[in-house]
């Protein structure tokens, strides 16, 4: 992995997942109680011992630096080894980017520094566990100029993704970005192949391909524009995707709306979650602050009295759950849950505290948000979307910066 140059594209807004990103990027929004969705692509490259990672920022990115220097400040320069951000420039224009190929395009000149072999061009907000140092031995085994990280999927969600056609050989024949339809013959036992939005490249093919489709009134993005085209005249191999999850079934997330997002995190607190978060051998990596254990306080079991008490949830350190119950729920790290409070199949970010009494199911509530005494939130949705967001599926989300009256 020494002749890659992994690039983590991290810019983009992520509107549908609004509005946990509101006032910071995509890739920066909290999962699991410690992580940040960018967390999982940074862990891949370290343990896939890619050690050149330079990741391209742009959208409200403060919050999304200060994690980067927090917590993934631990590679040594002086052995050519790096994690570090690139903000958006103008480079090659007066314009932001553009699209996920022109964010790579517009920092072409820093790969003029490194001169690698290969690029690694990653995205910075799936969840999921890969050995890209096995995504290039194929690569080179095949003898390709691109490859394509590619998942089985079933045909009734063919329409989110882009579709690869492959051949035998796992050569790329066809592909087509989010099909309305997908015509499969009668009894048909073929596979359906999506894209990742993982790709390796040979330097020279994606120089020549971002040079050419720069010029050109595309959307500049690899899955709508650039591989599309340049399966046509270039060797493009899919390689199917092998899972370090160590689970039956293969585990690869697009969070990328409030509904996936609250359904991947409720899925880490059932008695055996699809994403295996404990296993030492394939280390999610993340900013551990200084937090004191989490603790449980007041066990009265008597009528009216107060016990502090939490089934089947995540907590993270500085949690202080003080005679309230707290079930089916993820709590980030410093949550204060106060007497007599009822948490219920919900996310809590850093530093909420929630008041005496008060009752929550089926929500998000963001960073430092303080929960009045006696507030109802998730049990009456009509009175629910007249103070915050509500997802179609009926979650209730909280912004950062909110005040509850």
């Amino acid at each position: 992995m020494r002749d890659v140059l992994a690039m983590i594209m991290a810019g983009g807004g992520g509107q549908r997942l609004y509005p946990l990103t509101r006032d910071r990027a995509k890739p920066a929004v909290c999962f699991g109680g410690i992580y940040r969705l960018i967390d999982f692509t940074l862990s891949n490259c370290i343990n896939s011992r890619a050690r050149k990672i330079v990741v391209l920022t742009q959208y409200k990115s403060l919050s999304l630096e200060r994690h980067l220097r927090l917590g993934w400040d631990m590679l040594d320069s002086e052995l050519d080894e790096y994690i570090f951000p690139i903000p958006a420039q103008m480079r090659t224009s007066g314009e932001w980017y553009k699209g996920t190929a022109d964010s790579i395009y517009q920092n072409l000149y820093f790969a003029d520094t490194v001169n690698p072999r290969y690029f690694l061009i990653l995205s910075a907000d799936h969840v999921y566990k890969m050995d890209y140092s096995k995504m290039l031995a194929f690569h080179q085994e095949k003898g390709a100029d691109v490859t394509v990280a590619a998942i089985e999927i079933d045909q009734t969600v063919a329409s989110r993704f882009g579709i690869l056609k492959v051949d035998e050989e796992d050569s790329v024949i066809g592909f087509e970005e989010k099909p309305e339809r997908i015509e499969v013959s009668p009894g048909s036992k073929q596979s359906l192949f999506a894209n990742m939005g993982v790709y390796i490249f040979n330097s020279d093919i994606l120089r020549e391909s971002l040079e050419e489709d720069a010029h050109k009134e595309t959307n500049h993005d690899f899955g709508k524009d650039i591989i599309p085209e340049i399966i046509h005249k270039a060797r493009v191999f899919a390689h199917n995707f092998r899972d370090e999850n160590k689970k039956e079934a293969k585990y690869w997330r697009d969070v990328g709306t409030i509904d996936a997002y609250f359904n991947a995190n409720m899925d880490l607190v059932t008695p055996d979650p699809a994403l295996n978060l404990y296993d030492s051998d394939w280390p999610i990596r993340t900013y551990q602050g200084h937090y004191p254990p989490a603790k449980t306080v007041f066990a009265q079991e008597y009528p009216g009295g107060r016990l502090g008490i939490c089934l089947d949830s995540m907590v993270s350190g500085g949690c202080i759950i003080s005679g309230g119950r707290v079930q089916n729920s993820v709590l980030s790290p410093r949550v204060r849950i106060n007497s007599y409070a009822d948490i219920r199949e919900s996310v809590l970010m850093e530093g909420v505290e929630v008041g005496r009494h008060s009752k929550i199911r089926r929500s998000i509530i963001d960073k430092r948000i303080k929960i009045p005494q006696g507030t109802e939130i998730g049990y009456d949705l009509e009175a629910d979307r007249k103070r915050f967001f509500v997802s179609e599926s009926g979650i209730v989300v909280i912004p950062k910066g909110t005040k509850i009256p």
